[in-house]
């Protein structure tokens, strides 16, 4: 009988404690300590029972390259770097009904189908998608909806680990390769970790496993992970460190547009967004962002203003939208949506001190149309922009787009990728640009 031990753990942060308490040591919250059984015997080691554990020489580790499967969806392998890394751990967040097991099905479509077998893949390559939230018949209805028909995809109803590395070693001896769905990771339990499904040991425990069967069969693994109230994914926090990759699946819930963003990759850059909308039959790839973001703008109205960002390596224009009235309040009230609350804060300031603008007499509120969130500097121009126009009842030119970073002395900053930004503008049928090339203060904007 292997040896146990009694933790207490943390159902917040996932700290341990020899003792249960009713405050957390580590985090401070309340009543989130909970029992757990340890057994002695748990091991994380990539190797299989019974081979040497020899270290190697740099020189002696084989370099692979190109080992990537393309998914299908040319938004999805933006994010994730150029496609799938074999082997690979990613972790798909998102609230409940934001879309991700609907994305995932239309991966797992598109990239087992006939004649699609990756960039220099020989092996035919299945799919195999554990479901321990949804029967076969639910997953069924789904994909009629959807619209696919594919014998490649396989379906599991399962929730205990051991069974699915069972499952994934017998496609494994097919000579296949296997792209694998975990829907979704708080519903997996081990036999040898105590606990109820969802809790802190249970998540942490079995995503230790699906990591080392992984890496041993270098079959990738989709991990669907659901997103708190508080916006973190639900489970400990070391969840994300134990990944490859963390995505996040963003959007308005009464909203069509859905925003892919990583924010940990391994194997490629963290800055890119894939922007995708929600439709009857499932995902659509948005590859013009920009014209789509200013689809329904209005022109002739004060407080509109166009701004060039850049997405990763893509410049996308949307549209920011500021609306300043007299306030009833003994505070005024500053609302952002979309843009940094403390940067909004720091721009109504300059703009109250370098313009000598009246600010605390009125209300502001501020939007980016789309649901997008823009955290880049080069946005504040147009935020200030905006805020001016809506405040002096002024028009600014529908042709108009804005870029640049203001610093706390009014001064209008440089940013990167401005002819990326100037040529995708151009490209759009935009004729003036506001930049901090020609405009060096925030003064000048009263000369606009």
């Amino acid at each position: 009988m292997p040896k146990t031990k009694i933790t207490f753990v943390c159902q917040q942060c996932g700290a341990e404690s020899p003792k249960w308490s009713g405050r957390c040591p580590n985090c401070q919250e309340w009543n989130t300590l909970v029992e757990t059984v340890l057994t002695a015997n748990r091991s994380g080691s990539f190797l299989e029972r019974g081979q040497k554990i020899i270290p190697q020489k740099l020189s002696e580790i084989k370099f692979i390259t190109n080992q990537r499967v393309k998914t299908g969806i040319q938004e999805f392998d933006r994010v994730l770097g150029g496609g799938i890394v074999s082997g690979s751990l990613v972790l798909v967040a998102g609230e409940p009904g934001i879309g991700k097991s609907t994305l995932l099905l239309q991966l797992a479509h598109l990239a087992t189908k006939d004649g699609n077998s990756g960039k220099n893949k020989k092996l035919p390559i299945k799919f195999l998608y554990i479901s321990g939230e949804e029967s076969p018949q639910q997953i069924r209805i789904r994909t009629e909806r959807l619209k696919i028909k594919n014998d490649n995809i396989l379906f599991l109803p399962e929730t205990n680990v051991e069974n699915i590395i069972d499952a994934v070693k017998e496609l494994k001896k097919e000579n296949q390769q296997v792209l694998i769905v975990v829907d979704s990771i708080q519903t997996l339990t081990t036999d040898e970790f105590n606990g109820s499904a969802g809790s802190i040991g249970q998540v942490r425990e079995s995503t230790s496993r699906l990591l080392k069967m992984a890496k041993s069969t270098g079959f990738s693994v989709f991990l669907v992970g659901h997103v708190t109230k508080e916006g973190s994914v639900a489970g400990p926090k070391t969840l994300e460190h134990m990944v490859d990759t963390v995505l996040y699946l963003e959007g308005e819930k009464f909203g069509t547009f859905r925003l892919l963003r990583t924010t940990k990759n391994r194997f490629g850059a963290t800055d890119e967004v894939g922007v995708f909308e929600m439709v009857q039959t499932g995902m659509l790839e948005v590859n013009n962002p920009s014209r789509l973001f200013l689809s329904e703008r209005q022109k002739g109205v004060p407080g509109s203003i166009v701004v060039a960002t850049m997405e990763g390596t893509r410049p996308v224009l949307v549209e920011i939208q500021a609306l300043v009235v007299p306030t009833q309040l003994a505070i005024p009230r500053r609302l952002a949506s979309g843009v940094d609350f403390n940067r909004l804060q720091l721009i109504v300031a300059v703009l109250s001190k370098r313009l000598n603008l009246p600010l605390g007499a009125f209300d502001i509120f501020v939007n980016v149309v789309g649901g997008i969130k823009i955290e880049e500097p080069a946005a504040d121009l147009g935020i200030a922009l905006a805020i001016f126009s809506s405040f002096k009842n002024l028009l600014v030119d529908n042709k108009t787009v804005v870029f640049g970073e203001l610093g706390l002395l009014g001064e209008i900053r440089q940013v990167p990728h401005t002819i990326l930004r100037k040529k995708e503008a151009k490209r759009l049928g935009f004729t003036k640009i506001i930049s901090p090339e020609k405009y060096t203060s925030i003064t000048q904007l009263r000369k606009l």
